[in-house]
């Protein structure tokens, strides 16, 4: 049984027990909009308990809110009850909820009109308190009743705001993004995990640029990036950079991402973040040591966004790696090979074709390295080493600091087809290092 048959036979079996029941929320949006819904929720007046009686594959995973999980088989719909809520001392929570009969008390309380929508499964009515219809023919996000005070219960809608415009390409109504500009300074009270969160389903769902443009336009860039805000204005040597400063480089590499992984899209986003704080001008303009600076600066973003320590790993390889590319031609074999054998190795080959498309547009570096991609095996890029630690100790050698440079060079000579047995590969040991003491 799939999400959408699961949430439909409970908003039946509800029914058929006496309770309202309707889908609600960001389904109905996708439905109505012709799009696959991700999941269902269900809204309804029976209370949790009630819920949890009539489903016995269900638990109460929000009781003071409604909320009730009901599975089956590997599907989960939300059921939640009716509910007003009274303030928000947080930020985040409603002090108390009120468990309602209404469904319009319950629409009333939700963030946007385009996410209030009911929906009747039996007869495909739609049930539309707030214009949420209307907002969504004429393409606009706009906030239910007052925006300052959405924004003001749950601090988080502000960047919710700008995911939806930039999902789905529609524009902020003037009042909400009024609203957005004036109170974008409440986002640094923010659990940074939703912050997280939010951040990168607006790199990865679709309209990353709109999204970051619109992230500026609001100040919630500043707030919540800085070391990404100060890429405006910072120019680049237009002989390499003809579109123009890092921020509308950027901009572009977000505008070509399509389907990307979080890593990928924050790689995209972050790899010339070290360009800021290291440009110069000498005989032309220079950003000496932007990647290791970039580097540096990305630790400490992803950090204080609590990405995970694997995420973040890669995310720095990005952004360590992008620059060696232009080297590719250049480089000895076995450079060329572990390079190639590097992990996620393609997402570091995305990222470099994003990122000559979004500047002088030549993708001779990308062709090279995705030809020698294809050329080489598992086994060539990576062979069964032909010396270990072991057969440098039965060789008489010393375990020692020296192990790593012999076993190395080993390594070198294998990939470049110097030496193809053991017995060669202590031979370069000998002649390089010197036979043991």
């Amino acid at each position: 049984m799939t999400s959408e048959e699961l949430a439909r036979a409970t908003v039946l079996r509800l029914r058929a027990a006496g309770h309202q029941a309707y889908l609600v929320g960001g389904c109905v949006r996708d439905l109505v909009l012709g799009c696959q819904p991700s999941d269902f929720d269900v809204a309804t007046d029976a209370r949790p308990d009630r819920v949890t009686e009539l489903f016995e594959r269900s638990e109460q995973v929000g009781a003071h809110f409604g909320v009730v999980l009901v599975r089956e088989n590997s599907s989960q719909v939300e059921v939640a009850t009716f509910r007003s809520d009274s303030s928000y001392s947080d930020g985040r929570r409603p002090d108390q909820v009120h468990f309602e009969t209404d469904p319009r008390q319950d629409v009333l309380r939700r963030d946007f009109t385009i996410n209030a929508l009911l929906l009747d499964p039996e007869t495909n009515q739609v049930l539309d308190f707030v214009g949420g219809q209307d907002d969504l023919r004429r393409r606009v996000i706009r906030a239910i009743g007052d925006p300052g005070r959405r924004f003001q219960e749950d601090h988080l809608r502000l960047i919710r705001a700008v995911r939806f415009a930039a999902r789905l390409s529609f524009e902020v109504d003037p009042a909400t993004m009024a609203a957005l500009k004036r109170m974008h300074g409440l986002i640094a009270n923010v659990a940074a995990e939703r912050v997280r969160d939010e951040l990168a389903r607006i790199l990865t769902e679709g309209g990353a640029r709109q999204g970051f443009e619109l992230l500026d336009q609001t100040g919630l860039l500043g707030d919540i990036l800085p070391e990404v805000a100060a890429m405006k204005g910072v120019a680049q040597p237009p002989e390499f950079h003809p579109e123009g400063d890092v921020w509308t480089h950027t901009l572009l590499l977000l505008e070509k991402l399509r389907n990307p992984t979080v890593t990928l899209a924050m790689g995209a986003l972050l790899h010339d973040v070290g360009k800021p704080p290291t440009f110069r001008v000498a005989d032309r303009i220079r950003f000496d040591g932007h990647v290791e600076e970039g580097v540096k600066l990305a630790h400490g973003i992803l950090a204080r966004l609590r990405f995970s320590h694997e995420q973040t790993g890669q995310i720095e390889a990005l952004i360590a790696h992008h620059m060696r590319f232009k080297d590719a031609g250049r480089m000895r074999e076995s450079t060329l090979k572990r390079f190639l054998r590097m992990e996620n190795f393609a997402e570091h080959l995305e990222l470099h074709r994003l990122d000559s498309l979004s500047s002088s547009g030549k993708l001779d570096s990308y062709r090279l390295v995705r030809s020698r991609l294809a050329e080489c095996g598992a086994e060539e890029l990576k062979p069964k080493p032909l010396l270990t630690g072991n057969d440098l100790i039965a060789a008489g050698y010393a375990p020692g600091p020296a192990f790593g440079e012999m076993l190395a060079a080993a390594e070198d000579a294998q990939l470049e087809a110097r030496v193809r047995t053991k017995e060669e590969a202590l031979a370069l040991v000998r002649a390089e290092f010197g036979a043991p003491v």
